[in-house]
């Protein structure tokens, strides 16, 4: 199997410990990860991890905490499902609280979940109406 992204990469990693840990052979995360670099051509997982880092430059992953805004409100959540489409990539996350996606004082409406298209940058291809981009991402801390 060719990895195509560094979450790939660490997805067969994972894959690769459980087989293995079925089978009796106990391997840690570390050793997985280099094993998956040699299944790949590379001499490590840090030549791996560089190398298709340069390959993609989008860095995020399932289950990665993020944090943002949608729609002009901030937010902090987790991605809950990814995938790629071509140059873009089709993202979900999960709110830790709902983002009010109206601005107008007289209602509201709540989204917990959203699902959009993203550039590797994490800006969503979608704008408002002002150019904003729908949503933006970042890795939580950064």
């Amino acid at each position: 199997m060719t990895v195509r992204n560094i979450a790939e990469a660490k997805a067969h990693a994972k894959s690769l410990r459980g087989a293995l840990a079925a089978a009796g052979t106990v391997l840690g995360h570390a050793q997985a990860l280099e094993l998956v670099a040699r299944q790949n051509g590379a001499r490590d997982w840090n030549t791996l991890s560089a190398r298709l880092a340069q390959a993609n430059p989008f860095s995020f992953h399932v289950r990665q905490r993020v944090q943002g805004r949608y729609l002009g409100q901030p937010f902090k959540g987790e991605i809950t499902a990814l995938s790629s489409s071509g140059t873009f990539y089709s993202v979900t996350v999960r709110f830790d609280e709902p983002v009010d996606t109206v601005t107008f004082d007289s209602f509201s409406n709540m989204r917990r979940i959203v699902k959009s298209m993203v550039d590797t940058t994490g800006n969503s291809v979608r704008k408002t109406s002002d150019g904003a981009p729908h949503l933006t991402l970042s890795a939580l801390g950064s």
